[in-house]
């Protein structure tokens, strides 16, 4: 089944998702990997450092922009850095599992409906998956540039400072496309063909 979806997502909406679910995503989201899970754990979730007054103003706005919404672990190639007048060139996934410690505190923390990415993750977040609930929505591997193509509009970036890639940009999307991997019933397609792949493995083996 086919869902033309717009961000943020309702209860209602992620809890009609099902693994294998094709969707076209349109609205707001934003991009975050290793550095940005990182920081937002030990600045907010298991604080190791107080954070400063910038940090919280940035916890807020993000609050506000990701309420129901997704964020991408995607880490894009951007034009027009000089110039601020930024653009995606690509806007491939990246490989989840590296966020599977920090991910399901993140999306309590922020509010998440959906997390994008490629590979699946673990059981921390198909629990957090059935509890918000969320999905977790897998991206096309290999298809960076097709997927800049629906990037409407770079809306602004935090922590530039991570560099490019590990930088938070908030992008305005259009027909996003993806597919339900992990579900907010607690079904992983991941986890179903580890589970098939091991099954074949000792059939072969015998």
């Amino acid at each position: 089944m086919e869902h033309k979806l717009s961000l943020p997502l309702s209860n209602s909406a992620v809890r009609e998702l099902k693994v294998g679910d094709s969707v076209l995503l349109s609205g707001i989201l934003v991009t975050g990997r290793d550095a940005a899970h990182k920081w937002l754990t030990d600045r907010f979730i298991h604080p190791m450092e107080t954070a400063s007054p910038e940090e919280q103003r940035t916890l807020t706005e993000l609050r506000g922009l990701l309420a129901g919404g997704a964020i991408y672990h995607c880490g894009p190639v951007v034009a027009g850095l000089e110039t601020k007048q930024y653009r995606f060139v690509a806007a491939g996934p990246t490989t989840s599992t590296r966020e599977e410690p920090y991910q399901a505190e993140v999306m309590k923390l922020l509010s998440l409906k959906a997390v994008i990415g490629k590979g699946g993750m673990g059981a921390g977040t198909l629990k957090a998956c059935g509890e918000l609930p969320a999905v977790y929505l897998h991206a096309i591997g290999g298809a960076a540039s097709l997927i800049a193509k629906t990037v409407q509009e770079v809306l602004g970036v935090y922590k530039l400072e991570f560099g490019v890639p590990e930088a938070m940009w908030v992008i305005r999307v259009a027909d996003f496309p993806a597919v339900v991997t992990m579900d907010s019933h607690g079904n992983s397609l991941h986890d179903g063909v580890r589970q098939h792949s091991a099954t074949e493995l000792q059939r072969l083996l015998a």
